[in-house]
């Protein structure tokens, strides 16, 4: 018996070893397994199977995903995996606190509603044709074309497919040039080369689904009739922020004298209020609808999107900091003297930009400036998005580079833009093309869980548009004024990063967030153009023009996918 007693706990004592060690075993091979899934996902982002590949090229698909890629072609997964796969569970947002980081504002209710009124004929016979010549970058463009949609209904007159602006430059690794003042083209050396835009609307746009999807509203056809190509023309600068009688009694009057009219420029040509509501509704269906990128663009944006969200629920930052934002605006906060210097005599040398002499303090303390990449870190962190949050930088060439990225980076690891998600056999084909690179952006920014702009500018309110129109997702608009007032109190001792500056910044954003609301009208006092100017812009908030609640007078079925 006591033999019997010593042998039987030992017998336990040796099942429950083994038990353990089978237990430790089956944990270790599936934290093995997942981390293996983990890196075989990433790798599978960046490479098509073969499968894959053979099926696009046989469909004769104009965009093709990449082969697989040289290992240091493979940096990107070096650099932001490891926070990632170190701990699964770190990007992770337990709890009501986690979750509301994420949740969009209330919608109540808000859908699109753009299906023109029962009196809305289709077009009838034209009196003419409108030819457009776009200008500024892509969402000015896009802003432009719309309108010019518009106009052409209006004028009763058929569209051609617009010109899109060629004049711009965009920037190699060395500076940003808006147009060609430092030196005669032929002198420029190859590492030291300027990317023209010469972008056609079908590099850019589906043209086929642009005219297919306006049939009912405008006649659009890609080209003037062969024996009107070198007729006598009608060239105008339309009058900014016109309405329907500016166009009925001083534009249309000019079919009288010719058949072809030509619009010099297309951006705030129409005004953003107190349009008839199947004008409004009609520039609604071409910005959100019929303006839908061309196929190569919108595949990859797409793939993009996709691999930003392997990653979790993730912010795009419209971080305008870029070389000609700084020098336009006058702002140098932040940057050596060096730089300021470079800057203004940039400022300085561009003709048509008429404001010369700027004084950075006083910009930043009115809020004109953009936020700092800094100042963005601190902004993030005091609405307390954890530092395991994905953000992915939707812009150009940030000033400074690294050197002004240091401070965010830090705070937040997982900093993704194209460049880094996608390889570079992939962008190739849109490098060299502001508007396509623009392009790309667009399409994360739209699909991301949060929208954060550092900046007002053409981007950030085409965005907050599109997003308000596609049922209001999160989109957290900064008090640039309010919080550079905070951050100097930072950075002078007054008060310190923690509870009591995020509890701030917190209050004075809740209701920043994207939440329903009609456009805002004109600043109370402002005259002429700068009453226009004060205006939320038509796109930025499409309400009450282009959203309603089921049930409301204005209300029906036809809700637009994009």
């Amino acid at each position: 018996m006591p033999l019997r007693r010593k042998v039987r706990p030992a017998g336990a004592a040796a099942r429950r070893a083994a038990l353990r060690w089978w237990l430790l075993s089956l944990a270790a091979t599936g934290a093995a397994v997942t981390a293996a899934a983990a890196l075989l996902a990433v790798a599978l982002h960046l490479s098509g199977s073969p499968a894959d590949s053979a099926s696009s090229s046989s469909a004769g698909a104009p965009y093709r995903l990449s082969q697989p890629r040289e290992a240091e072609e493979l940096r990107w997964e070096r650099e932001v995996a490891p926070p990632q796969l170190a701990s699964p569970q770190s990007r992770k947002l337990d709890g009501a606190a986690g979750r509301s980081l994420w949740l969009p504002a209330p919608s109540r209710r808000f859908v699109p509603c753009v299906a023109p009124s029962p009196e809305f004929e289709s077009p009838v016979a034209s009196r003419g044709y409108l030819l457009v010549h776009t200008n500024g970058g892509l969402n000015q463009m896009r802003a432009g074309i719309s309108d010019m949609v518009a106009v052409a209904r209006i004028l009763n007159a058929t569209l051609i497919i617009p010109e899109l602006d060629k004049k711009s430059f965009w920037h190699d690794r060395r500076y940003v040039i808006c147009r060609v003042y430092l030196q005669p083209l032929n002198n420029l050396s190859e590492t030291n080369s300027l990317f023209f835009d010469i972008s056609n609307f079908s590099d850019v746009f589906d043209e086929e689904h642009f005219i297919n999807s306006l049939a009912n509203d405008v006649k659009v056809e890609k080209k003037l009739p062969k024996e009107l190509v070198k007729a006598p023309k009608s060239v105008r600068y339309f009058k900014s922020w016109s309405g329907v009688d500016y166009y009925q009694d001083e534009i249309s009057p000019l079919w009288d004298h010719r058949q072809v009219i030509r619009a010099a420029k297309s951006d705030s040509r129409l005004t953003n209020n107190y349009l008839p509501t199947d004008i409004q509704k009609l520039r609604c269906r071409a910005f959100f609808h019929a303006l839908r990128f061309a196929p190569p663009i919108e595949a990859l944006g797409k793939l993009l999107v996709e691999r930003m969200r392997s990653f979790g629920p993730y912010i795009a930052l419209h971080l305008r900091y870029e070389k000609d934002m700084l020098a336009f605006s006058g702002c140098t906060y932040g940057l050596s003297q060096t730089e300021s210097e470079e800057l203004a005599m940039i400022r300085e040398n561009t003709t048509y930009w008429k404001v010369k002499d700027i004084d950075p303090l006083e910009q930043r303390s009115h809020g004109y400036c953009p936020l700092t990449p800094k100042e963005v870190g601190m902004f993030l962190s005091a609405l307390r998005y954890p530092s395991s949050t994905p953000v992915y930088i939707a812009a150009g060439e940030i000033y400074g580079g690294e050197s002004h990225m240091v401070d965010l980076q830090s705070r937040f690891p997982i900093l993704m833009n194209k460049e880094k998600l996608a390889s570079a056999e992939e962008l190739r084909p849109f490098r060299q093309y502001a508007a396509q690179m623009a392009a790309l952006d667009y399409i994360v920014s739209v699909e991301s869980d949060v929208f954060i702009p550092s900046y007002s500018g053409n981007m950030a309110r085409a965005v907050a548009g599109h997003r308000r129109f596609l049922g209001h997702r999160k989109t957290i608009s900064p008090d640039r004024k309010a919080l550079v007032r905070l951050f100097d109190k930072v950075d002078s001792g007054l008060l310190k990063e923690g509870k009591k500056l995020s509890e701030r910044i917190l209050d004075m954003h809740r209701k920043r967030q994207g939440s329903p609301r009609k456009r805002k009208g004109p600043v109370s006092g402002t005259k002429g153009k700068d009453r226009f100017r004060s205006e939320e812009a038509f796109y930025e908030n499409p309400l009450p023009d282009c959203l309603c609640q089921p049930g409301s007078p204005d209300s029906d079925d036809s809700l637009v996918s994009i």
